[in-house]
């Protein structure tokens, strides 16, 4: 009979120790790169459009200057004459239009420009009739769009810039281009600032390397410049957003619920809308005999100096509303309404007064527009359009590079990220992701669609047995 020892091998073994947690930061790093990719390869003609436009609409100031120097400039008299014998010129010259306002010239060689609302202008436009002050000659007419009071050349490069004058339609190239911008820009700054770090390389993360050309120093100056540009770059996707179609409305929504919008006076005055600019829609006007001069005055003394526009009352017995159009810093939009009987002051609301939520809109619009700084800003905007664009050419380029090139046929680059990395996610990083790109969706329903037409189009990629493997 044989007898057998117990086997206490199994029980003398150690437990293995407990495994750590998977950090997040790797398969969180392979789903920024997965969807930097997409985004840079099917947003990026979006954005570039809108940083090649956006560079024309940015000197259009000098534009206006340029083209229409016969009505905008004239030979310094002695004395002007009163504001309402250049007001009644003008209005005597359009007998078939109403008048609407007045922007009184402030410099010696500067015209009067009179708007008149006028049959068969579109919406939010008027008609500007110049006069010299001087000999109230009428110089010529026209168009004038919203209350930055743009010329037929800018008012056309705006709508280039936000519509490419396909109406509502186009108003999407735009807001798509807006509403990716700042989720490319940050990704892209998160993975370069961390593939930086884990080198320990200050200077390399804010300075593009030198060596021989290929991927490598494409994908240095890439990161390099997209770093120096990030400030630029989400300053123009907040702006641009609030003008857009739809995400517009949800952040006008906001700020209203906040208390965020900006103030007007009470009295009644023409309505503002959406636009490089805003805009006014069609009022009532008062008849020319009234007291321009005294209005102006008035004003004149509780402080608006500089550019204004006087508009007159949107129904009988109203008071006339005087507003500053001084959107250089700093800032000049104090407003006055003026008693049509009396001439004397009843509303004031003055700049300081806004909110600061309506001040950082109002400084933000500014500098989309290259006003805030004048010259300064107009350059600082044609550095951040042309990183625009040479951060869109070298990306194509690392795409390109990446193409294989074992076969002739045609092929391009594919994502450096594997398919699939995301189910590598911790369960309260993926949570957290999937959350947060709801929200964003919902509130920017634009980013929303188009993200979920990339993970649609990954999904059908990756059932094609040529590509599954690839990744």
């Amino acid at each position: 009979m044989t007898s057998h020892a117990p086997d206490r091998s199994a029980a003398a073994r150690p437990a293995p120790p407990p495994q750590p947690p998977r950090p997040a930061w790797p398969a969180l790093r392979q789903l920024l790169l997965r969807l930097h990719f997409y985004a840079g390869v099917l947003v990026a003609p979006f954005v570039l459009v809108a940083a090649l436009t956006g560079l024309l609409y940015v000197y259009t100031p000098q534009m206006e200057q340029a083209l229409y120097a016969d009505q905008l400039r004239v030979d310094p008299g002695a004395d002007a004459l009163p504001l309402q014998d250049q007001v009644d010129a003008a209005v005597a010259a359009h007998p078939g239009a109403t008048l609407s306002g007045v922007r009184p010239a402030t410099a010696p060689d500067e015209s009067t420009r009179v708007l008149l609302d006028a049959d068969g202008l579109p919406e939010g436009h008027r008609l500007a009739v110049f006069v010299d002050p001087y000999t109230g000659e009428a110089l010529g007419d026209l168009t004038s769009y919203g209350s930055s009071g743009s010329l037929p050349v800018r008012s056309w490069l705006s709508e280039l810039h936000r519509s490419l004058h396909l109406g509502d339609v186009g108003r999407t190239y735009s807001e798509l281009a807006a509403s990716w911008l700042w989720v490319v820009a940050l990704g892209g700054t998160v993975l370069w600032v961390g593939r930086r770090r884990a080198r320990r390389r200050l200077r390399r993360t804010l300075l593009p390397e030198g060596g021989p050309a290929g991927r490598g120093r494409t994908l240095s100056w890439h990161g390099s410049a997209g770093l120096w540009a990030l400030a630029g770059l989400l300053l123009l996707s907040a702006t641009g957003l609030t003008w857009s179609q739809y995400a517009g409305e949800n952040i006008g929504q906001v700020r209203e619920s906040l208390g965020w919008t900006t103030p007007a006076l009470s009295a009644p005055a023409p309505a503002e809308h959406a636009g490089h600019g805003g805009g006014h829609a069609g009022h009532g006007a008062s008849e020319p005999g009234a007291d321009l001069d005294r209005v102006l005055e008035s004003a004149r003394a509780a402080g608006l100096d500089g550019p204004v526009e006087v508009s007159v009352p949107a129904g009988e017995g109203a008071p006339f509303t005087v507003k500053e159009t001084v959107r250089r810093w700093p800032v000049q939009q104090d407003s006055v309404a003026v008693d049509s009987a009396s001439g004397e002051v009843v509303e004031e609301l003055r700049f300081d007064d806004y909110p600061v939520m309506a001040k950082l809109t109002s400084w933000g619009i500014a500098f989309h527009m290259g006003l805030l700084f004048g010259p300064a800003n107009q350059v600082l905007l044609t550095l951040v359009a042309l990183s625009v664009v040479a951060l869109v050419c070298w990306g194509y380029r690392m795409w390109w590079l990446r193409r294989p090139t074992r076969d002739r046929a045609l092929s391009v680059g594919r994502p450096l990220a594997a398919r699939g990395t995301w189910r590598a996610l911790p369960w309260w990083c993926l949570a957290l992701v999937a959350a947060c790109a709801l929200v964003v969706g919902l509130f920017l329903p634009l980013f929303g669609i188009s993200l979920l037409a990339f993970l649609v189009v990954d999904a059908v990629l990756g059932t094609r047995p040529s590509r599954a493997a690839a990744g």
